[in-house]
């Protein structure tokens, strides 16, 4: 435990932000599952749909810090990978 009232506040601010880190990184994995299942049914609509739903949010993500702009380029291109093969089919 802290005894420092700076280190306590640090402390706070950790898990407060530990918790928005965490929401941000499990919405993203939720769209990725959501757009894997559109591609999976065959639905070009819904896949278009959901892929901008996707890409806004790993951008806001990266935009906020929540997650790194490499990982964020990383599923933008697995995400447009998996598109462009439901596309081909």
């Amino acid at each position: 435990m802290p005894n420092i009232k700076q280190q306590e506040k640090r402390v706070r601010q950790a898990a407060r932000q530990r918790q928005e880190n965490l929401r941000w990184r499990s919405t993203a994995k939720t769209l990725m599952r959501r757009l894997s299942q559109a591609v999976a049914e065959g639905d070009a609509k819904e896949t278009a749909a959901r892929h901008r739903e996707l890409v806004q949010w790993l951008d806001r993500a990266a935009a906020n810090g929540a997650l790194h702009r490499n990982a964020v380029a990383r599923r933008k291109s697995q995400a447009a990978k998996l598109v462009a093969g439901a596309s081909e089919k």
